[in-house]
């Protein structure tokens, strides 16, 4: 609806949407609203509730608890759970949809209401036994041989928040998330659903047994070498998500003594309490897990984010214990697979470190780049030949068993790196000292990131524009040549002389992201470069004063 629409317009859509809704809570949110009108503020909240609805795209769905098309509600997933069964009929894909759920507010009704519509539409729905990570249920997608799975979950995004994460089966599917066009065809069925109460539901569907649980954990443990060295201490954080007790069988099961974990963040609480953001990345967030790393004397630090889909790490270095950056870490873990002999395409994204790159043509190991996201680099394959054997992108995410988890995953990424660091501390080496070493040999490839978070879109469509329209020459003392990477997606690429900016939109939160890639011989002439090269491209994002 063009404009801001009028109380009387928000009371016709709202009360259409009231009658179609199977939750009495949506029900009373949104009257509360009808009651607060013509107040000023009931008349902006309903219009944005009412501006369109919440978008489903290649992440699904995502965005914050609320009633109204612009959210995450049982209306909303309702109507998700519909044209997601109507589009998996229509291309003709064969097998039930199994569908998991972590343990955010709302997560277990999403998931009851998408296997009751599935089953409803014919088709047999399968319910994970209990709250577990997103690995787990990427995983059952392929033992199962679902024609789709479903996971309810919004990753590390804020305690308000929710989503809904679907996964393709089959050969089309790869048993990974979803690219285009699948995701504008499922928007298309979505869109199509008109009166959700007249969708039929059946309660008949199952409830996925343990052994799938159980064939998960020895999958994970299989991503650890037979004979490996398992001498290594490590603490852990499930940051109150749902990864702490599969991470704590998983490294018993691989033959690791159990993580320490910190005691109050590990079982699952969708406050999140102390963590606004519960992501690894965000500055403070693996504070308690560091402080109990240095209290026991730990050789390494494990962090997964709440869906457990990503693992951060820390680990004595040089000043003491430091969370290692993404790029260290998926680079330490492909180096550590090459040197277990592990052969395969080894893949990242543009917006990663372009150090991976250089380690793989001068061992003579199959490469590829792709665009962000782990859809993408489950299909690095596409460019090289070569099937997938190791796959990071920088925000947190491994993947270590492609061939079992077709996906990032937390867990078997924590057992490898636990597995490396316990052959460096077997070699008397360590993480530093392994680090410095591939320094030594291949240059040193120093990434950072600066974010900018903002309530108002526009302010990131309005940045990527002007940077279009008026695309820079320098960025502080260097020549930078401009690629635009529009249509294939929204991103530039600004390079020159051991240089290498990516700016784009985040996919999953209001964030406008420049990822900054300094090369030097040295990490004291790399450091004073990221400090330059930072500085001179906050003055180049910030929009111009008027």
């Amino acid at each position: 609806m063009a404009g801001t629409p009028s109380a009387e317009q928000l009371r016709a859509l709202a009360g259409a949407w009231i009658a179609d809704d199977p939750d009495p809570r949506s029900r009373a949110e949104l009257e509360a609203l009808l009651d607060a009108l013509p107040d000023a503020a009931a008349v902006a909240d309903l219009a944005d509730r009412f501006r369109g609805p919440l978008q489903f795209g290649t992440a699904g769905l995502r965005g914050p608890l609320r009633a109204g098309p612009n959210g995450m509600n049982r209306a909303v997933v309702g109507r998700a759970a519909a044209g997601l069964a109507r589009y998996l009929d229509d291309v003709g894909a064969e097998g039930p949809v199994v569908v998991g759920y972590d343990a955010r507010h709302g997560s277990h009704e999403f998931a009851l209401d998408t296997v009751q519509i599935v089953q409803g539409s014919g088709r047999a729905a399968l319910l994970m036994p209990r709250q577990l990570p997103t690995p787990v249920l990427a995983f059952a997608v392929g033992a199962l041989e679902a024609a789709a799975g479903v996971m309810v979950t919004a990753s590390h995004n804020p305690p308000q928040d929710n989503g809904y994460k679907v996964y393709l089966g089959g050969a089309s599917g790869l048993n990974a998330q979803i690219v285009p066009p699948a995701d504008a065809d499922i928007s298309a069925r979505i869109a199509a659903v008109t009166a959700l109460g007249q969708i039929p539901r059946s309660d008949d569907y199952q409830v996925v047994g343990e052994e799938v649980y159980e064939k998960f954990l020895q999958a994970a443990a299989d991503a650890v070498a037979p004979g490996s060295p398992r001498e290594v201490s490590v603490v852990s954080t499930a940051l109150h998500g749902v990864g702490g007790d599969t991470l704590l069988a998983a490294f018993e099961r691989a033959g690791f003594a159990a993580p320490t974990p910190v005691a109050h963040q590990q079982r699952p609480n969708p406050e999140f309490p102390g963590l606004a953001f519960p992501n690894p990345e965000e500055k403070g967030v693996m504070d308690d897990v560091l402080a109990l790393a240095a209290e026991r004397g730990a050789d390494l630090a494990i962090a997964n984010d709440p869906d457990a889909d990503r693992c951060a790490a820390a680990a004595p270095m040089r000043g003491g214990w430091r969370q290692l950056r993404g790029d260290e870490l998926g680079v330490l873990l492909a180096d550590h697979l090459m040197r277990r002999g592990e052969r395969g395409t080894y893949a990242t994204t543009i917006v990663s470190s372009s150090m991976l790159g250089a380690i793989c043509a001068k061992r003579g190991v199959p490469y590829a780049a792709t665009l962000t996201g782990f859809k993408w680099i489950v299909r690095a394959p596409e460019q090289t030949g070569a099937p997938l054997r190791f796959g990071y992108e920088e925000a947190i995410g491994y993947a270590v068993d492609p061939r079992s988890v077709n996906d990032k995953d937390g867990i078997s990424a924590a057992l490898v790196t636990a597995e490396l660091a316990a052959a460096l501390k077997a070699e008397g080496s360590s993480i530093q000292q392994r680090l410095d070493d591939l320094y030594a040999e291949f240059g040193y490839y120093l990434t950072s990131q600066i974010s900018l978070r903002v309530d108002d879109l526009s302010i990131i469509a309005g940045t990527m524009r002007r940077l279009r329209d008026e695309p820079p020459t320098r960025i502080g003392p260097w020549a930078v040549a401009v690629e635009d990477l529009l249509p294939r997606t929204d991103a530039l690429v600004l390079s020159g002389d051991g240089l290498r900016v990516v700016i784009r939109p985040s996919g999953t939160e209001p964030k406008l992201k420049a990822y900054l890639e300094v090369t030097a011989t040295s990490e004291a002439d790399a450091g004073s470069q990221m400090a330059t090269l930072r500085s001179a491209l906050s003055l180049i994002l910030v929009p111009p004063t008027r």
